[in-house]
This record gives structure tokens, sequence and C-alpha cells, in this order.
């Protein structure tokens, strides 16, 4: 059996956590907001036997550490190339899932020759709406709110409600069960500021303020695969429907019945429809001249425009004084 170890890397002064494990083609694996690679240890297995997994904890979250630092798209983007490039990984199919799709997609902008494919799983990034939780978590002081899990009693009774909700049959609380696994990692010191600052560089009050849609033309010639639960509260399956029309080329997978999680809710049918993606499509090898050209595609709307300048002169005028005699 192969097995999938958590390792730490210092890199930029920083503790980066992963696990690590398998050989063969390597996949990255980039989990969503608030959570850790732990997310994705259904699958550690089974992917080891055949590929060279490698799971990050993103800055801010899970073992890694909680700086005051820049937690935008780019700046998680950077981070996944500088750990590829740490061990020594040239090229991965990046798995990215919620937060992890939008990191996966702006990888892609950044670092082309480094992607051979793409996988999109209840990605973030697509359109604006989005879970109202989230919206209100990202006003002014919700660390605040956040903190408060780590009082005496406080976590235990949210999951405890949690776990009541989740028995209610509606679709609202079909991921009861993964938000409380998640909220136990909230309370960590220098998580409340992280998270946050994470949430704040994609959602505002408003939803989403990020979109991939305006480049995914970039990513034509990326094999792409999307996966999705069609009962997800968080980001609608709705997303899913318009991220394929944006990639005529791409793979759509829709677990009825899952909600945000469907690697967790059913990990056998995820790692069928992952694995036979892989097998059978063939990576991509993209240059800086790909993207050169991909940018340059409408390079016939690109015409001189001549701009009347208004110019504004200084005129001396002479003024003759008669002096009184």
């Amino acid at each position: 059996m192969t097995t999938v170890r958590r390792r730490t890397a210092l890199i930029h002064g920083h503790r980066r956590a992963y696990r690590m494990g398998g050989s063969g083609p390597a996949l990255l694996l980039i989990h969503g907001m608030a959570d850790n690679s732990s997310t994705f240890e259904p699958l550690f297995e089974r992917l080891a036997e055949d590929y060279t997994v490698i799971a990050p904890d993103l800055l801010g979250h899970g073992d890694s550490d909680r700086p005051r630092a820049d937690y935008s798209l780019p700046a998680f983007a950077n981070a996944m190339r500088d750990l590829l490039l740490y061990l020594g990984v040239e090229r991965a199919t990046l798995v990215g899932h919620s937060l992890g799709g939008g990191i996966a997609g702006q990888f892609t902008y950044q670092f082309p020759e480094m992607v051979e494919r793409l996988v999109f799983v209840n990605t973030g990034g697509v359109t604006r709406s989005v879970s109202p939780v989230l919206r209100a978590v990202s006003l002014p002081l919700s660390e605040v709110a956040i903190r408060s899990l780590a009082l005496p009693g406080v976590l235990p009774v949210t999951n405890a409600a949690l776990g009541l909700l989740g028995r209610v049959p509606l679709k609202l609380f079909v991921d009861n069960a993964e938000c409380a696994r998640v909220l136990t990692g909230l309370p960590h010191a220098g998580t409340p500021r992280a998270f946050a600052r994470t949430l704040r560089a994609v959602v505002d009050p408003s939803g989403q303020v990020v979109t991939m849609l305006d480049r995914t033309y970039i990513a034509d010639s990326v094999p792409v695969l999307v996966v999705w639960g069609s009962d997800d509260p968080i980001i609608p399956v709705e997303h899913a429907h318009l991220l394929h029309a944006a990639l005529p080329a791409s793979r759509l997978e829709v677990f009825d019945g899952a909600g945000h999680f469907p690697f967790r809710t059913d990990p056998e049918r995820f790692l069928r429809v992952l694995t036979e993606f892989v097998d059978s499509t063939v990576p991509a090898r993209l240059t800086q001249d790909d993207l050169q050209n991909a940018l340059r595609r409408d390079v016939a709307l690109d015409v001189e425009v001549e701009v009347e300048v208004e110019v504004e002169v200084e005129v001396e005028v002479e003024v003759e004084v008669e002096t009184p005699a």
C-alpha cells in the first residue's frame, strides 16, 4: 500500500504543510476556503497507486503558518508554483475544490507551461452568486464572530446544532456534517484573520468579486473536467453549466444529491471519473507563445486612435505705462 505522508517545507520563511505520496504523473489537489488537505483523505490511497499525489495546506490553513500576508488568488497561485518547484515537479494536473478551483484557474493564467489538465470541483470564481452566509461573513468584524467559536462550549453547541439540522431533508443542510468538520479548524490562533483576508479577496456582501469567465479561452487547449454536486448550497450548480458552456470541450459530471463536497459524498464515483479523465486525455503543453496568441486573438480590433490634445499657450502681453511728466 502506498502511503501519502504529511510533510513540511520552509518557503520564504513560512512553514508550508503538505501531503505527498505515490509515483507517476503529478496531481496537485487544492482544497477550499477554511479547509485543509485532509479533505481529500478518501482519495489518497487509491490515487497514490498510479500518481504522485501532492495536497498542500494553503497558507493560513491547516498546519501551515498564518502570517499577516497576502491571501489573494495570485498569491496562492504563486505559492502553488513555489511548492511544485521546491518538489522538482515541472507539470501537474490541478484538481481544485471551491476556492482551490479559483486558484487552479489563476495558476493556469500565471503559469500555463506547468498545467497538464484542470479539474474544477464546485469551484469558485465563475459568477457572482454565492451562499448568503459567505456574503455575511465578508462583512467587517466577522473575525470577532469566528473567534467566538474558541469560547468554552460554543463549538460543541454549534456542531450539535449543525448535526440536528443535517437530519432535515433539505438541500440547505446537505453539507452540515462537512461544515462542522471545517469549523473545528477556525478558532485556532491566526485563523480568523487569515480566513477573513482570504474571503474578502474573492467575496464581498454582493457576492463573488472575481470571475474566470473572461479568460477561459486561455485554457481552450487544456483538458478540463468540471465536477459539481447538484444540491450545492454554497455555490449553485448553475455555475457548473456556465463554466462548461465557456469551455465547450470540457467534460461535465453532476453528482445528483451531492452538495459542495461530491468527492467526499461519493469518493468511489469521483475516483472513477477523475482517473478515467486523466487516463483518457493527452496532457497540455502550453507555452508563453500560446498565451500570447490567445491574448492576441482580437488583435484586429487593436487600432491606432488619434487623440486631440488641447495645449494651453501662454501669451506675453506688453503693456506701455505712461509716466507722468
